[in-house]
Order: C-alpha cells, then structure tokens, then sequence
C-alpha cells in the first residue's frame, strides 16, 4: 500500500477555526489545528470531554461543523461522497459486536464504499490487508464471535483497505493487549512512512509519548499544546490539563516515561 499516490511534499490536513455544536452545547469553539503532514502519526490527547472524538468525527465529515477542513488544499466538504470516501479512511471507537457478517464480507463492503471493483482484485486486496494486520485466520470468522480486540484490529483493516490519504483512528487501542497494542501502532507508523497523513485519538500518554511523532493536547474545546512529546508532555501540561501532580522522566534519548503521582486538590 503505498498512499495512493501521496507527495509528502503535499499539504497535508488543515484545521481552522472549527466550531462544533451538540445541540445547544457547544462542544469544539474556533478550533485550528497546526497542519498535519504526511509521514507524521499525530495524536490527540487530553482529559474526557475535550472534543478529541468529536473532532475527529468532524474530519471524517461525521458531524456537522462551521469552519474549514482541508485534505492537500482540498475542502473535505465539498468532495463527492466516493472520493473523499477513497480518501479518507476512518477507524470508530468500536465496531458493532451483533453482525453476523464475517470479516471477510466486511472488509469488501468497505472497499466498494468507492465504486465497483472486479472481485477477484477485490477478494485480493481484502485478504491482502488481513495479512499485513497479521489477522488472516480471521478472515470466515463472524463478526459477532469476535473479540472486542479482534473487531479493533478488524476494523482497521476496513478503514485502510481503501489505501486512504488520510486515517483517522478514535482509541484504536482501548481493547488491545500488550501485544496487539505494539503490532497497530508500529502499522501506524508504517502507514505514516508510507506518506499517509494518520490521526489517532489516544487517552495511554505512555503510548503518545513512545509512538508518536506529534502530539497534539485538546482542553475544554480548543487546543492546549502541540509539538513533539519532549515538548508536550510536561508536568505543567500535566497539571493543568488533567489536574495530576507528575513527573516525567527520560528513559533513553527518544523515550519518556510519565510517572503519576497523585491527583490535585
């Protein structure tokens, strides 16, 4: 997969002054993003109710928002629903558990999102992306005997099937053991190098700190901080955006540990 013709030269994903209401509540006010450039895993951190997940969904073009979302200078809004479908590729919190479709049925509902595609290409690509993900052995298995980590990894192949420019991942860990962990987040940083531009959302800041290029920190709607992790994560960051008492030590020339101490007062 190779970032179907991506230039890392190119632009990249732009955010500015994005608002995103839920109901009458405000929930994302006048947010821009630094610009996110292909090659780069970038993830969004910050406490619960930040509007991490929601402006991801706001991307994706998921949700309604005011403001402008750009992909190479390309309003995401504006494209036709098949080719920004090509473009984007999106990984859920969860995927649903009750399907009784099997994988392999799945990951081919997702490729043709875009259009017809001859089925023998397309049984090979789908099988293809199952065994880069290491998740072959599940391609006849239904989804609905799956296991919350197993529908994670499943899900993933969907959103990259399509050989996306762009990837969006909310919590793609969050069922995940140690092992699957560290196998999808180096994919994602493949799939950066590979001239993607990736976008996950993570609430593990040890694995922020280890896996990412930049981090990007959302408070109360806006954004925080943003940089790479020797610049972000700080126990000033710390304090004031999750309200902990912290220590953040360096383990190596490229590794941080984050050591908690306690919760504020």
């Amino acid at each position: 997969m190779s970032g179907a013709g991506a230039n890392t030269a190119a632009l990249g994903l732009s955010v500015r002054d994005v608002a995103i209401n839920y109901g009458r509540r405000r929930i994302v006010d006048g947010l821009s993003l630094p610009d996110l450039r292909p090659g780069e895993l970038t993830v969004l951190a910050g406490p619960n109710a930040a509007g991490k997940s929601t402006l991801l969904r706001a991307v994706a073009q998921l949700t309604p928002y005011r403001g402008a979302i750009t992909l190479d200078g390309r309003d995401l809004a504006q494209l036709p629903g098949r080719e920004r479908a090509q473009l984007v590729g999106f990984m859920p919190q969860t995927l649903p558990a009750g399907s009784s479709l099997i994988v392999l049925q799945s990951i081919l509902a997702a490729l043709r999102a875009t259009g017809e595609t001859p089925a023998a290409q397309a049984d090979a690509a789908a099988m293809a992306v199952l065994e880069r993900l290491g998740i072959a052995e599940l391609a006849l298995r239904p989804l609905n005997q799956l296991s919350g980590g197993q529908r994670q990894m499943v899900s993933l192949a969907q959103a990259i099937v399509r050989d996306p420019r762009l990837l969006l991942l909310d919590e793609p860990t969050s069922a995940l053991d140690l092992a699957r962990q560290v196998r999808l987040l180096a994919e994602l940083r493949r799939l950066a190098a590979e001239g993607r531009v990736v976008v996950a959302v993570l609430h593990d800041l040890a694995l922020a700190a280890q896996w990412a290029d930049r981090i990007v920190v959302l408070h109360g709607g806006s954004v925080h901080s943003h940089g790479p992790p020797a610049e972000v994560l700080t126990p000033a960051m710390l304090a004031q955006v999750y309200r902990v008492e912290a220590r953040v030590e360096r383990c190596s020339r490229d590794r941080l540990v984050v050591l908690i101490d306690h919760e504020m007062a």
